[in-house]
């Protein structure tokens, strides 16, 4: 007989949300301090509580990494597009969102592990796998081309979301990346 744990209750899970929600808006405040205490005190639950939920601060880095990686892996399932390359350039600028806002959380939880940690490598592999079938369904209609793979793509993102400047700065960069993905018929043909 397998037993199972028994599942967490309402408030309980509320609990664990707010949390994480306190910890989401904590780390994305630039002039935060960004203490446990300061997570108890944004997410109005105890201290013990806090650590009954997560008992240091790197399992609660993780979670939120893991909650977004689920999001960005969620929405490779739901994008709108007219077109498979379209399709695929609204997974990419979600990713590009999740990538500049997951940044502060991946900087965090490098202050407490390293980035061989199997934390990231299963994030980045959870992400492709979710992705794949985008970038393959617009190779296969001939809207993107076939010499460029899903990583060098993510790559290019990453890079786009690491360059210096705001968003205004940065986001004609992503767009002109985004439509150099689309196929290019060499001249003559």
């Amino acid at each position: 007989m397998t037993r199972q744990t028994p599942a967490k209750r309402t408030d309980a899970l509320r609990n664990r949300d707010r949390i994480l929600r306190a910890a989401r808006d904590a780390i994305a405040d630039a002039d935060a301090e960004v203490s446990m205490a300061e997570i108890v005190r944004r997410s109005g639950v105890g201290s013990a509580t806090l650590y009954r939920n997560f008992a240091s601060r790197r399992e609660l880095l993780e979670a939120l990494l893991v909650e977004e990686v689920e999001e960005v892996c969620a929405a490779a399932s739901t994008v709108a597009g007219d077109t498979a390359e379209a399709r695929l350039a609204a997974w990419l600028r979600r990713f590009y969102q999740y990538v500049t806002s997951k940044r502060p959380i991946a900087v965090e939880l490098l202050e407490h592990v390293d980035r061989t940690d199997p934390v990231f490598g299963t994030s980045r592999d959870r992400v492709v796998a979710a992705a794949e079938p985008l970038l393959a369904a617009a190779q296969q209609a001939g809207e993107v081309t076939a010499t460029i793979s899903l990583d060098q793509i993510l790559d290019l993102v990453v890079a786009i979301a690491k360059v210096p400047g705001d968003q205004s700065y940065r986001e004609p960069m992503l767009e002109a990346a985004l439509g150099g993905l689309h196929r290019v018929t060499p001249a003559g043909r």
